[in-house]
């Protein structure tokens, strides 16, 4: 029996997607550079695209797509799903020890939910095709029409439609979007330093704690839970 059986059905975690569970960089840069070529521009490898993973898509792509004078942000967006469903959401393997983490947890009396930006049927079928969907008690995103993706609104209805407890829940993600969705619902955010927002980041957003591997995530995980049992 894992060291999560001690804590009850009241316990929740909600989980980011990418740069969490799944490194999903190169399908998105992938995609992106595909999208870029698409609309007639030459992809740049010197414009920085290590940031892209987070934001809700249609906020992103207006930057992307910015940096070559180009503003026809819905063609792009339309353009992104149709090469990702085709390639990108393929490459997206799944972080070391993250498998065997949300196996445990799966078979713990804590319920479990992603809380991503991406449309929650990509992450579901991302997680199918990874053998992970049942490990959460539900799959938590944006709508397909990308909708509904920012953070802290999500979190408050994640919160609200699955009647969480804000003492017992914890919030992991990689970016400061997870963590400032976090506070705005008065969740522990836990960072996590193997995906993409990075240390000063997130610790300039406030995380409660800095998460460095995949392996360190069970004793961070119970270390929360035990702060906030002696608040």
């Amino acid at each position: 029996m894992s060291e999560f059986h001690a804590y009850t059905s009241d316990h929740a975690i909600l989980f980011d997607l990418d740069g969490t569970i799944i490194d999903s960089r190169i399908g998105i840069i992938s995609t992106l550079h595909r999208v870029i070529a698409a609309l007639g521009h030459k992809p740049d490898d010197l414009i920085d695209l290590t940031w892209v993973v987070g934001p809700p898509l249609a906020e992103l792509m207006a930057e992307v797509i910015g940096a070559y004078g180009d503003d026809r942000v819905a063609q792009a967006v339309s353009l992104y799903r149709g090469f990702y469903d085709e390639s990108g959401r393929f490459q997206t393997p799944v972080f070391p020890h993250m498998a065997d983490l949300l196996g445990n947890l799966a078979r713990s009396p804590i319920r479990l939910f992603t809380a991503t930006s991406k449309p929650a049927s990509l992450a579901r079928e991302i997680l199918v095709t990874h053998g992970l969907e049942g490990c959460f008690d539900r799959i938590h995103g944006a709508a397909d029409d990308d909708s509904g993706g920012e953070k802290p609104e999500m979190l408050a209805r994640i919160m609200a439609e699955e009647g969480l407890q804000a003492n017992k829940t914890l919030m992991i993600g990689d970016r400061r979007f997870d963590i400032s969705g976090a506070h705005a619902n008065k969740l522990r955010g836990l960072g996590v330093l193997w995906g993409y927002g990075g240390e000063k980041e997130l610790t300039e957003e406030g995380a409660d704690i800095l998460v460095p591997t995949p392996a360190d995530l069970p004793s961070a995980i119970l270390g929360q839970f035990d702060a906030l049992s002696r608040h």
